[in-house]
């Protein structure tokens, strides 16, 4: 696994953004992260070593473009080409992208994208039900390879059968909200969504508990170090196939 972040800083769009980590970071150490920049790491995927060869290797794997940042945010257009170059030259690994601005997905594509590349996933934010609904109808209609979703922070109850019915979307994960002001993720909302996963037979990754969770009624406050572990512990994560073992069945 490897991250890239070709530019750095964000504009907030929707209520998964006001405790948003990447602002809560910069802040600490005095920066704006509203302030949008090319990084020292733009062109990583093309950087090689003194031998000649790719200082990102095969062996990496994965690639997470733009974790502190956005692949679509407008202020990047004229710099996104160059990264789909550099992607459609990396074939040999495999780009996660997570967007809060799937609507601009079409406008951004480079003209060879096709019906999407082998070697490229895109997973779209679905914080509440709203998003959820504006989202994912966009993101199954584009001609794209491989599709996930991800609810974090999960801030109420989804419902979102209608859209893993289509068999398009290949993964979802779901997980609370870390930071001092963090909102509370109960639960039920895991449950609600890991049960029309199990349904439809997608994988599902509880990822973490945030730093405020509720569970039957009580709220426990979780430390940061903790929250991956407890949601891990739970068993609630998910994969289709005769290996995996349904919750409801414990």
């Amino acid at each position: 696994m490897a991250i890239w972040n070709p530019w750095h800083g964000c504009r907030k769009i929707s209520p998964g953004c006001a405790n948003c980590y990447v602002y809560r970071r910069d802040e600490s150490i005095g920066k704006d992260a509203g302030i949008i920049a090319k990084t020292g790491d733009f062109t990583l995927p093309r950087k090689k070593n003194r031998q000649g060869a790719y200082k990102l290797s095969a062996e990496d794997g994965v690639v997470y473009a733009c974790m502190t940042s956005d692949f679509f945010l407008e202020e990047a257009d004229a710099w996104r080409p160059d990264c789909w170059d550099m992607i459609r030259e990396r074939a040999d690994l495999s780009f996660y992208i997570i967007t809060k601005r799937i609507d601009r997905f079409a406008q951004c594509i480079p003209p060879d994208w096709g019906k999407g590349w082998d070697h490229v996933t895109i997973c779209s934010t679905c914080e509440n039900q709203d998003k959820t609904d504006r989202s994912l109808p966009i993101l199954l209609s584009l001609p794209i390879k491989h599709r996930q979703v991800i609810c974090e922070p999960m801030l109420e109850e989804i419902r979102m059968e209608e859209y893993l019915a289509t068999g398009l979307i290949e993964h979802v994960t779901c997980g609370g909200e870390s930071g001092p002001d963090a909102r509370p993720c109960h639960l039920d909302w895991i449950l609600a969504v890991r049960s029309a996963c199990v349904r439809f037979q997608v994988p599902f990754t509880f990822k973490q508990t945030g730093a405020v969770f509720v569970k039957a009624g009580k709220t426990y406050h979780i430390e940061r170090k903790y929250q991956m572990q407890q949601a891990e512990k739970s068993g609630l994560s998910y994969a289709p196939g005769p290996a995996s073992v349904r919750f409801e069945e414990k």
